[in-house]
């Protein structure tokens, strides 16, 4: 069922969470609507030629509480990705981002991701489509270079493309993609963080809204980086920690402190994951996702270990999730 168009709201984000394969699926989003309301959450990467011929309800189905939220697509056919952008508007979504920057060599295989960084011109074609297809913002995610394709002028001279192409936002992750040699794990740590790259194409193009990705572990990294950049990205610290970024809103927002705690963030999910149920969803879906919410105190391997082998039994229900939150409540945790 297609949801009906949202008014189109174009806002300012000053802090969002990385599309992360594997990741942030919609039970995660689902999750982190628990601790931010605010933060611009991203589904996983879907590949446009895949909302052609699958279930597209499966792929690209939300809950209303993921607002705002950003379709992330890889492609280099402009006709598809066009068909994408019109797909990312009528079922609601915030906006529309396209991936230039996973390395790995599936995604290369197909001519899609950070090897497009080497044809400018084919990723301004794919831009000026999406943005004839639909009256969402459309953005991008890339790398500051692939291989020896690394230089500042190199970097300039691509966004300057993406730009006049009519990008609204770039997101850039400050490390170069090693496309042969290199897995997409060792992509991620490998390639030195090279900041000064990324700010380079602030100084040299202020007007353009540039945010930063790659390497931020905290929010106090994050508070310094917003001197310089538009926004910032963060993806592996968020979900290897979500409670370490409960002060998100406050903090980029300017909302209202709303400190949460682990117990709160499962009892919030209780309502979503009994929906999930009636779906004919399996309550690990969701469950492997809260893992990551308790670390650090006595007692938290063992609850994470006994949610685990609860929650992956064929027919877990919600007796399991409300057992977990009484546990870390009875905890103070």
């Amino acid at each position: 069922m297609i949801k009906k168009p949202k008014p189109i709201i174009q806002e300012s984000y000053q802090f969002s969470i990385a599309p992360m394969l594997d990741c942030t699926d919609r039970h995660f989003r689902v999750l982190m609507r628990q601790i931010s309301l605010k933060a611009l959450l991203y589904t996983e990467m879907i590949v446009a030629k895949a909302l052609e011929h699958k279930n597209r309800e499966k792929l690209l189905e939300f809950d209303e509480i993921e607002h705002p939220i950003a379709l992330q697509v890889g492609g280099d056919n402009p006709k598809l990705l066009s068909e994408a952008a019109k797909l990312a508007e009528n079922w609601g979504y915030d906006e529309i981002n396209l991936n230039i920057g996973c390395p790995s060599q599936r995604v290369q295989s197909g001519n899609f991701g950070a090897c497009l960084m080497a044809n400018p011109n084919q990723v301004a074609k794919c831009i000026e489509a999406m943005k004839q297809g639909s009256n969402l913002p459309v953005t991008i995610k890339h790398r500051i270079g692939i291989d020896n394709l690394d230089s500042k002028e190199h970097l300039l001279s691509f966004v300057d493309k993406i730009a006049s192409a009519g990008a609204d936002r770039f997101s850039i992750h400050a490390r170069k993609a090693i496309l042969t040699g290199l897995n997409p794990k060792q992509n991620r740590s490998i390639p030195p963080l090279e900041y000064e790259k990324v700010a380079h194409i602030k100084k040299c193009r202020p007007e353009l809204t540039i945010e930063l990705n790659g390497g931020l572990k905290n929010q106090k990294e994050c508070i310094n980086a917003l001197k310089i950049f538009d926004g910032v990205m963060v993806g592996r610290a968020v979900y290897a920690n979500p409670l370490l970024w409960n002060q998100i809103d406050e903090i980029f927002f300017g909302e209202k402190a709303k400190i949460i705690s682990a117990s709160q963030v499962i009892k919030g999910l209780i309502p979503y994951a009994e929906k999930h149920l009636n779906r004919n969803g399996r309550l690990w879906d969701i469950c492997k996702h809260t893992l990551h919410l308790v670390q650090g105190v006595k007692g938290a391997r063992k609850w994470r270990n006994e949610l685990t082998q609860k929650a992956q039994t064929p027919k877990a229900d919600l007796d399991v999730l409300e057992k977990a939150a009484r546990q870390l409540e009875d905890a103070g945790l």
